[in-house]
């Protein structure tokens, strides 16, 4: 099984790539629809983004392997909070690929007689719940680093603080505009929470819209979602990034 899911995280790469393009061609062709001398490249555009959306289901193919392996793993994680958000975000995301795998039996005709709307109002639900344990994740990580910034600001007989821990120590959280500050050098300093949450938030903008809790629209989903791929790229790229579970 390991096996499999090493062959599946190599596509990885090529899935985030497709979904960049794919987005950006839906923030395109949403800036450009208003322009009459435009319509055959919005046209394209979205032809192309339909490709691209076609060529992702390609590669999710077998995430759903992947997705129980890691939810099997997150459940030895010694902190309770994190196990169950992550082990609950892994399980669910699980589903959904499933789902998304129904959908794609749809597209190529190998399973006519399927309710598209149905699978795909569940395949979004449960990526929307799965982002929302990922939230709720990270939320606790800010919590728990500023509890410690806090505590460790009052042990003043310790001076062996590193130069880190000087710097947050400098902050007291009295006060919004000291809870802020204090808020803000932690983030500084652990820029795989900022980009986990970053990343997590652009996604949620798709299924809030999808499942009509907050209507946006194709701009707004395009940018977030392009934003969204170009961390998950970076992440991938510069694996110290990423947040650790």
């Amino acid at each position: 099984m390991q096996r499999f899911v090493d062959f599946t995280e190599r596509s990885q790469g090529r899935e985030r790539l497709l979904r960049a393009t794919q987005y950006t061609c839906m923030l395109l062709s949403y800036v450009l629809q208003r322009q009459a001398e435009k319509e055959e490249l919005v046209l394209k555009l979205k032809q192309l983004e339909a490709s691209m959306s076609s060529g992702r289901k390609m590669f999710r193919l077998g995430n759903t392997v992947h997705a129980l392996v890691a939810a099997r793993r997150t459940t030895q994680l010694p902190d309770v909070v994190p196990r169950v958000c992550l082990t609950a975000s892994n399980l669910t995301r699980a589903l959904y690929f499933v789902c998304d795998t129904v959908l794609w039996l749809k597209s190529v005709g190998l399973q006519p007689d399927i309710d598209v709307p149905r699978w795909r109002n569940w395949a979004t639900k449960c990526y929307y719940f799965s982002l929302l344990m990922n939230l709720a994740r990270d939320w606790y990580e800010v919590s728990w680093r500023l509890e410690q910034a806090v505590q460790e600001g009052k042990m003043k007989e310790n001076s062996s603080w590193d130069k880190r821990n000087q710097e947050l120590n400098g902050l007291k959280c009295d006060g919004v505009h000291g809870f802020f500050l204090l808020l803000f050098q932690i983030l500084k300093n652990h820029p795989p929470l900022v980009l986990d949450m970053v990343k997590n938030l652009c996604d949620l903008t798709g299924p809030l819209d999808t499942l009509g809790i907050y209507k946006t629209n194709p701009g707004v989903i395009g940018f977030c979602g392009l934003l969204s791929s170009l961390v998950g790229i970076l992440t991938l790229a510069s694996p110290h990034l990423k947040l650790k579970q």
